[in-house]
């Protein structure tokens, strides 16, 4: 497999062109957008597996673009990238299409961990901005949810949400990596859940982990 394709959106070249520098020794950068319609007139044939996303621009272009490019793009992964807090803006999109979160002038060595990250089907929030966001989830949770969790359930929820990928979640368990799958989706499944932000989010609202 090749390396791992970045499309970057985002109407300041300045901080593009860093960016692309910081992420071109590890990955290879498809395309740069600068404004919403470009984006979606060649992400669909280029189809990066990820792309970050300018959050002011994501404001501005109203969230049903970034569900938008979700559907059709479902296995691209979706980083926002702030320059200040703003955890009304991405809680929502964390909710719904989103993966990532981190700050434009993070260090090239958290840039590239997120997306590490994110592909390999985890979320990713740089420590700076992840307990004002997990508040926010708290104060509004979203749909409520009735079913109830196995033991079993509850212990693999536990080590996914607080950021294991599964190897390592099978690995403590004593149990296989494909049972965990199992315990994962059929969660997923039962309660609606569509990302690991969801995930996430529902582990809080269980209780089965702290904000």
């Amino acid at each position: 497999m090749g390396r791992r394709r970045i499309l970057i959106l985002d109407d300041d070249a300045l901080t593009v062109e860093r960016i692309q520098k910081i992420l071109e020794p590890h990955f290879e950068v498809v395309a740069r957008a600068g404004d919403g319609d470009t984006l979606f007139g060649i992400a669909p044939s280029l189809r990066p597996d990820v792309i970050l996303v300018d959050i002011r621009m994501a404001a501005r272009a109203g969230f049903h673009t970034g569900q938008e490019l979700k559907s059709r793009l479902p296995s691209t992964k979706f980083i926002l990238l702030a320059t200040k807090e703003d955890t009304d803006i991405a809680s929502d999109a964390m909710r719904h299409w989103a993966s990532g979160y981190v700050f434009k002038k993070s260090g090239a060595s958290e840039l590239i961990k997120a997306i590490r990250e994110v592909l390999k089907g985890n979320w990713y929030v740089t420590p700076k901005l992840a307990q004002q966001l997990l508040d926010h989830f708290v104060r509004d949770p979203g749909p409520e949810h009735t079913a109830k969790l196995t033991p079993r359930q509850r212990e693999v929820l536990q080590l996914l949400a607080t950021g294991k990928n599964m190897k390592e979640a099978a690995d403590i368990l004593h149990i296989t990596r494909r049972t965990i799958a199992f315990h994962k989706y059929r969660i997923m499944d039962e309660f609606g859940l569509r990302t690991n932000s969801d995930l996430m989010v529902f582990a809080i609202r269980a209780h089965v982990i702290s904000a």
